[in-house]
């Protein structure tokens, strides 16, 4: 089930203002993240998808996120606090070939524990990279948190990479792909942190949801 917010979405003026940006705790428990129930908006995709450029340009703080030369090296969650109400949470990135199979494992055990036992995490942002092709590993994964009615969004990145008209073609025919097996696609959007692309819209969204949720 998607937020009816997103549908009935009444344009805010101004974007959300972000004051603090804090990294809090990174663990690999997450029955061990922070206490209280604060919302919590994770992102994850595949190694090198541009997760934590991503959140750095949300938050207006390039050196919030770590990012690493090594893709797939971390297996953390990492929470960080946006202005003492709420928490963009950075999740392992998936997909890596090189991993062991324990490492895939306990990957696996990781996301699978937070995204599902995790009560205070409000919505789950998908990273695509807009200049693949629909990805086996990223469709089952939506799949799943279709079936297990876990609310997440899909958020296309390295829009700049692609050129205008590129770029929304390759966002149609990904949209057309996901339709042959889902009757509604959830809440998409299109990123680039390069130009800052998507920021106001995603901002935007996660402040429409906290409204709602502090009625």
């Amino acid at each position: 089930m998607y937020y009816n917010v997103f549908i009935t979405f009444v344009k805010i003026l101004k974007t959300m203002n972000i004051k603090t940006a804090k990294f809090e705790i990174s663990n690999t428990d997450y029955t061990k993240c922070p206490a209280g129930n604060k919302p919590e908006y994770a992102f994850i995709g595949r190694s090198n998808v541009g997760k934590s450029s991503l959140i750095n340009m949300l938050t207006n703080n390039k050196g919030l996120a770590k990012t690493s030369s090594t893709p797939g090296k971390t297996l953390h969650i990492n929470h960080f606090l946006i202005n003492d109400e709420w928490y963009i949470v950075d999740l392992p990135g998936y997909g890596y070939a090189r991993r062991s199979k324990d490492s895939r494992e306990q990957l696996k055990k990781i996301i699978e524990d937070y995204v599902l036992e995790r009560e205070q995490m409000t919505n789950l942002f998908v990273l695509i990279d807009c200049r693949l092709k629909p990805q086996k590993i990223d469709l089952e994964f939506m799949e799943w948190l279709g079936e297990n009615g876990v609310p997440f969004s899909i958020v296309f990145t390295k829009l700049d990479k692609l050129g205008k008209v590129a770029g929304a073609q390759a966002i149609a025919a990904y949209k057309r792909h996901l339709l042959h097996t889902w009757e509604e696609l959830p809440p998409v959007f299109t990123t680039s942190s390069e130009d800052g692309r998507g920021r106001e819209e995603i901002l935007n969204y996660i402040e429409e949801i906290n409204q709602s949720l502090a009625q």
